[in-house]
């Protein structure tokens, strides 16, 4: 009974001098929480003790936990350059300085200054990648998995989709392509075999209710050995013989011929819109090192259906995510790869990387055992899976650290490595030349805790 008479009542615990800075009505409300988990605790016979100093810091603690940003940045050296859980690509200094100008200001984003009457935001972006692909038209929704629901529920609703059994992928957040359909409206017939579809395959499946021949990337994963699938030029030409749409579902659509080979599994945007495809899509923060976003392109008649829709309304996306693509494109229209991080990182000279690893191992030399290292990565984000690309790598030994133990160390630091052969190692193909200062003090104060 002592214990609930000493709780302090609300209004006066507030006034507290420790509490001076905070807004009142948060803290009250915190306050209130506290000291009512507190009552509960102690008729529970939970606590049987506290002070007010303990109260105090309790509720400074949840005040600063509640009002301090949750989203921080991390140094990525897990080699990943696209690395989903990690933000996947950034954004260019530049182009976000000039994109914070639109967001700032009122601007034209419905708005035709030169007819001086309402307009569409999509014209900002369609006039750079018509020119750089030679499309139709185009439409941005907010990824590329809304544009892939869009597509079906206003093409293909109670009508028949053809895809191969290969490509009813599943990848990041339970997204499958056969349930995406389903609540789309559209109905899946499924083609070929796991390992082989051929093109008879689409033709012996083509009737009077198909409404679309489907391709589907396979993002997450390859099959090999005994397997064969069909191009999608050649869909598109039974899709044309047939009168139905043919539509690629790319997932990430990169618009550069990549290095190392790369382009030969995955040919680019560009390539694909030489054949005239009814519709493609891809997303935006991916190969193509923009902001989070569903590209479609194609051809007019289609994408006109698309924009009618009452669902794009739900779909569509803001001026800064505009703002930024509209960047990003205009930097590789004008083949200024130094502005898109996400390919500057993919084609760093591997020398350079040697270098800024060396530069490391020489900083830290006195309070770490660093051994520079030959290694292998992915570009990640659901592009050219199991596919290898080559870079530099430092493996960190400090004291009598584990390999586990550093991990979560350095990951304290906000730094994000990996565990590769027992050890923890730092991939410099992420790793920005700005933040190696910052890496660099955080081994040493590891190495001084």
């Amino acid at each position: 009974m002592f214990l609930l008479k000493s709780i302090p009542k609300i209004d006066k615990f507030i006034l507290d001098e420790a509490f001076a800075l905070l807004h009142k009505p948060l803290l009250t409300k915190l306050s209130q929480e506290v000291i009512q988990n507190l009552r509960q605790d102690i008729l529970a016979k939970k606590v049987t003790s506290f002070t007010h100093e303990e109260l105090i810091a309790q509720v400074t603690k949840r005040y600063h936990d509640l009002v301090t940003p949750s989203l921080h940045t991390l140094i990525n050296a897990t080699g990943i350059i696209v690395h989903t859980n990690l933000g996947r690509s950034l954004i260019h200094p530049k182009a976000y300085e000039r994109a914070k100008a639109i967001a700032t200001h009122y601007n034209n984003l419905e708005y035709d200054t030169q007819k001086g009457k309402r307009g569409e935001r999509y014209s900002h972006i369609s006039n750079v990648l018509s020119t750089l692909l030679e499309c139709e038209d185009v439409l941005i929704v907010n990824n590329n998995a809304s544009a892939v629901f869009l597509i079906l529920n206003t093409l293909a609703k109670e009508q028949e989709v053809l895809v191969s059994r290969g490509e009813l992928v599943e990848i990041g957040g339970s997204f499958r392509i056969p349930d995406v359909m389903a609540q789309s409206g559209a109905k899946l017939v499924e083609i070929g075999t796991t390992n082989k579809t051929h093109l008879y395959d689409y033709e012996n499946n083509i009737n009077e209710k198909t409404a679309m021949l489907m391709k589907v990337h396979k993002s997450n994963y390859a099959i090999e050995g005994f397997s064969s699938e069909v191009e999608f030029s050649d869909i598109i030409e039974i899709a044309k013989t047939k009168e139905i749409i043919d539509y690629y579902d790319m997932g990430s659509g990169h618009l550069i011929d990549l290095p190392f080979g790369l382009s030969q599994d995955e040919p680019s945007v560009i390539e694909y819109m030489k054949h005239q495809p009814s519709l493609l899509s891809f997303s935006g923060d991916k190969l193509l090192g923009s902001v989070q976003a569903g590209i479609i392109v194609g051809k007019k008649k289609y994408i006109e259906k698309l924009k009618k829709n009452p669902l794009l309304r739900m779909l569509r996306v803001d001026k800064l995510t505009l703002a930024l693509l509209e960047e990003s494109l205009t930097s590789i229209l004008l083949g200024r790869i130094e502005d898109i991080p996400t390919l500057e990182m993919l084609f760093t000279p591997l020398e350079l990387l040697q270098a800024r690893a060396k530069s490391y191992i020489e900083a830290t030399a006195l309070v770490a055992n660093c051994t520079l290292i030959e290694t292998s990565t992915l570009i990640g984000g659901g592009t050219t899976p199991n596919r290898p690309i080559p870079s530099y790598a430092v493996r960190v030994s400090i004291g009598s650290y584990k390999a586990h133990q550093l991990e979560k160390l350095f990951r304290a630091r906000h730094i994000i490595g990996r565990i590769e052969e027992d050890y923890f190692i730092l991939d410099f193909k992420a790793i920005q030349s700005s933040e190696i200062d910052r890496l660099i003090e955080a081994t040493k104060g590891i190495a001084h805790a």
